[in-house]
């Protein structure tokens, strides 16, 4: 299944599932957990790095889940509770917290500001707020280091980024945008829990820059002083093969758009409006496909003392999604990579 049909898309490889673990720990920037919870306080306990306070509002046997993927400047998570609850929140300083409701039966409230079905809530670290969420309640939550997300606004987005922005508690996205973005991070969860494939660093910051940029895509309002259709043509071009010889440059490892913006000095916005100008196809499927070479090499390549597997090769190329890695490569190679080992050992 492809998680987007145009930019950004999601790839990269996750770790191992952690069922009713502690606090994550973070000595190698990764940790995947699921913990579940039989009452209010110990489900306030189980998200990292929040200050808060559950009160259950309606009566019965609380159960709620936490499933978090913890990387070393953003934490991506899920959260089910079984009953209403009112939540006195704080997420942890230099830090902002974006927290996006999945279809639910009853409604949540930011402040008493409703979160609307097109809506997704933000809060700045060290700022207390309060949630109160319906019974049977489902949220999905972002929380980013608050100096990687203006980093990443100034040198990947190229964005004015503006406080007021953030400070509105309630960003109106659309439904159809919003419902896109649980389905991905859903699936980015999912699949971090199933997969025994541990995370590199390389994936780990492909992870966090492709996750940025879906909420960027959202947060209209942001101002880029980088417009594609201020570039000439010629300067549209010139964009393009720099990047394309950047990448076939360093073909041996996986680039990403982030560090092309970086090293072109463009935002991904205009990246990916030159490279569909002037190639047909967004930068992210041009680099798939070198990647995708990339990975086809090294399974064809003498096996080494330590034997190779699809799942570690792909992931040191920054496949996450192993079925859909298998689909782009029988569209480009008419195999599977399975069938490209093979060869490579008889």
């Amino acid at each position: 299944m492809t998680l987007f049909s145009a930019e950004p898309e999601l790839e990269g490889s996750y770790g191992s599932s952690i069922a009713d673990a502690a606090a994550p720990d973070l000595a190698d920037g990764f940790c995947v957990s699921t913990r579940v919870a039989r009452d209010a306080d110990e489900q306030a306990r189980n998200l990292s790095g929040w200050r808060q306070t559950y009160d259950q509002l309606t009566p019965g046997a609380f159960s709620g889940s936490v499933s978090e993927l913890c990387l070393l400047d953003m934490t991506v998570f899920c959260e089910t509770t079984s009953h209403a609850l009112r939540q006195t929140c704080e997420v942890g300083s230099d830090a902002y917290w974006f927290g996006i409701p999945l279809k639910n039966d009853g409604p949540g409230l930011i402040d008493g500001h409703l979160i609307a079905d097109d809506a997704l809530a933000v809060m700045r670290g060290r700022d207390e707020f309060e949630l109160v969420t319906a019974g049977g309640y489902r949220i999905l939550g972002v929380v980013i280091d608050e100096a990687e997300l203006r980093t990443y606004a100034h040198e990947v987005e190229r964005i004015d980024f503006s406080d007021e922005v953030l400070r509105r508690q309630i960003l109106h996205v659309g439904a159809a945008r919003k419902a896109h973005l649980c389905e991905a991070l859903s699936i980015l969860l999912q699949t971090a829990q199933e997969d025994s494939q541990p995370l590199s660093a390389v994936a780990s910051a492909n992870v966090q820059s492709c996750v940025l940029a879906m909420l960027f895509d959202l947060a209209g309002s942001w101002q880029t002083d980088d417009l594609p259709e201020s570039r000439s043509k010629s300067d549209r071009y010139w964009i393009v093969m720099q990047a394309r010889d950047y990448i076939l440059a360093n073909r041996n490892r996986p680039v990403s758009v982030p560090e092309l913006c970086r090293q072109f000095h463009v935002s991904r916005r205009t990246l990916q409006y030159c490279f569909k100008e002037t190639l047909g196809m967004t930068p992210m499927s041009y680099l798939r496909a070198i990647r995708l070479n990339g990975v086809r090499r090294d399974l064809s390549s003498p096996q080494d003392r330590l034997p190779k597997t699809v799942q570690g090769v792909a992931a040191d190329w920054g496949f996450w999604h192993l079925s859909q890695f298998a689909t782009d490569y029988r569209k480009l190679f008419g195999k599977l990579p399975s069938e490209s080992l093979r060869e490579a050992v008889q």
